[in-house]
């Protein structure tokens, strides 16, 4: 036990001093880092005035501690607010705010925040197209699936060299019988990512949807080689595992 002194003197706090700001990157690294941490930093960082960039850390670390809807109405948040002021911050924050809601397993609430971010118009075409991949994904989980194609569409033709909007227009195809679409998106995917589990996976469904077992046995056999421990991995796997008991 303390003595008496100490515990007394343990009462007393000591001036704090006003919290250092912080730029996105340093942020992004204390909530990847240390989540908690960056939550205390981010409303220290608040109640001292620091507006925009504060509260888009407290967004960033509590997406860190996995507080997905917290998140997400923080980024919502600070997004109006930007959005009332014309900050440039705005687009980014509903990006945000939807990324969030993705992960909270909200996908109406997600889309909403998505259209918001393009409706401000001032995103590179790069920022845009990833824009249009996580409104997909938001219309897959609402099972909007007309939806989700026409904003894959949009992400591949805005970032032709991101090899996720392929294997995600590939897979949309693949589960619509789209056998044509499917094997183009897929090959695509594949001359951009050859070395990629996922793809080489996909790849197997789509030759396994066309009646071409040997080859989807051998782009499996590939995925299964390539990230063995992954979850495309492990998927290639057992359906290699299923395809030999047929």
């Amino acid at each position: 036990m303390l003595p008496l002194l100490l515990l007394a003197a343990a009462t007393v706090e000591a001036p704090k001093p006003a919290p250092k700001a912080m730029t996105g990157p340093e942020c992004a690294a204390l909530a990847k880092a240390d989540p908690a941490k960056a939550v205390d930093t981010a409303k220290a960082w608040i109640a001292d005035k620091g507006d925009l960039p504060a509260r888009q850390c407290l967004g960033l670390a509590q997406a860190g501690l996995e507080q997905w809807a917290p998140a997400a109405s923080t980024f919502e948040d600070a997004g109006k607010d930007a959005e009332l002021r014309h900050d440039r911050m705005a687009a980014i924050l509903w990006m945000q705010a939807g990324n969030a809601a993705l992960a909270a397993d909200e996908p109406v609430r997600a889309r909403n925040s998505l259209d918001r971010a393009l409706r401000l118009k001032s995103m590179s075409a790069e920022m845009e197209g990833e824009v249009h991949l996580d409104r997909a994904r938001a219309g897959v989980a609402a099972n909007d699936m007309a939806g989700a194609k026409v904003d894959l569409v949009e992400a591949t033709r805005l970032v032709p060299r991101d090899p996720l909007g392929w294997l995600l227009l590939a897979t949309l195809n693949r589960r619509q019988k789209d056998l044509p679409g499917a094997v183009e998106a897929i090959r695509k995917a594949a001359e951009l990512a050859p070395q990629d589990a996922p793809v080489a996976y996909e790849a197997g469904n789509i030759a396994a949807l066309g009646g071409n077992l040997d080859d989807a046995k051998a782009a499996w056999t590939r995925a299964a080689q390539l990230a063995p421990q992954s979850d495309a991995g492990q998927a290639a796997a057992m359906a290699l595992k299923d395809a030999a008991t047929q």
